[in-house]
């Protein structure tokens, strides 16, 4: 059965597996691109794998970074994959919680100063992200819950919320 888009048998038996053998809830993911050198093309481009498919994403810089702003910027899908991770946390829980959604709309937003990327300053490049979440659902006194729940819950704000060690490799 599916509430608001999402297979909430596949869901409940993947926490019973889970609950089982703790392993099987550590997923890697992993995206490899390359840049591209080709006058008139967007600057990076990767292939993503999902299930049996894959899909092509390209970025490509402002024309003020010296991109030609032929695609989104690799900042616009940063906020695009915390929006899109916050608004499948938000159904998930809302589906599990048998709540049906009606509508559902997540705008996430931030505000860059470029001088620390361009090697001019030290002021912080990101000082705060922030999400806004529209919804219609047949409980809307539960919206405040399930928004809190989401923070708790989503990768995506977790990501931005923790300090996550990073490696970086020279091949």
């Amino acid at each position: 059965m599916r509430v608001n888009n999402i297979d909430v048998g596949a869901a409940a038996s993947f926490v019973e597996e889970v609950k089982k053998d703790g392993s099987k809830a550590v997923k890697v993911k992993k995206v490899e691109g390359e840049w591209v050198f080709e006058d008139g093309k967007p600057q990076f481009k990767a292939v993503l794998q999902h299930g049996e498919k894959s899909t092509t994403v390209e970025a490509d810089g402002p024309p003020f970074l010296g991109g030609s702003a032929l695609k989104p910027d690799p900042v616009q899908y940063c906020l695009f994959g915390l929006a899109a991770c916050f608004a499948q946390t938000f159904a998930s829980i809302c589906a599990e919680q048998g709540i049906i959604l009606k509508k559902l709309r997540v705008s996430a937003e931030n505000c860059v100063n470029l001088t620390k990327a361009l090697g001019i300053g030290d002021i912080p490049i990101v000082e705060k992200a922030s999400i806004s979440v529209e919804v219609e659902s047949d409980s809307p006194g539960k919206m405040q819950e399930i928004i809190s729940l989401s923070k708790e819950r989503c990768p995506g704000v977790y990501c931005l919320t923790h300090a996550i060690p990073l490696e970086v490799k020279l091949k």
